[in-house]
């Protein structure tokens, strides 16, 4: 079994994770910033992930994060959000709807099957009126 490397902190890095783990706008950033700031301060990943109240999973990724892009890496959040079918064909559903509101689920779903060629049941059609309707 290869044995694990010691994580290297330049003074520049300490400074920041000491600085930015209470000063950084985003809880999440605070969070990872704590975690290596314990770490840099001689705390297991163990126990700086209980301190901080984080999985060994989540202790892990922090320190994956920091060995390929430092603590800028540690700021940065690449989370892609789902995005629905019908949200390309929203502007041509606004309009159709708001010319000639539907009178039922049902029959916004038939529409909106016509026009797309896609089919929604009614818990999703009545989210995308919600939405149309805002």
């Amino acid at each position: 079994m290869p044995r694990p490397t010691t994580l290297t902190f330049t003074p520049a890095d300490l400074e920041a994770l000491g600085a930015e783990r209470y000063a950084h706008p985003d809880p999440r950033v605070q969070q990872r910033m704590e975690v290596l700031w314990l770490i840099s301060q001689g705390e297991t990943q163990a126990r700086s992930g209980h301190l901080a109240g984080v999985s060994k999973a989540t202790v892990a990724r922090y320190v994956a994060i920091f060995r390929r892009h430092g603590v800028a890496g540690l700021k940065v959040f690449q989370w892609v959000k789902p995005v629905g079918a019908l949200e390309a064909h929203r502007v041509t559903l606004e309009a159709e709807f708001r010319e000639r509101p539907p009178h039922t689920v049902a029959e916004a779903a038939e529409r909106i099957a016509t026009l797309t060629g896609v089919r929604r049941k009614d818990t999703q059609v009545r989210v995308l009126l919600k939405k149309v309707s805002a």
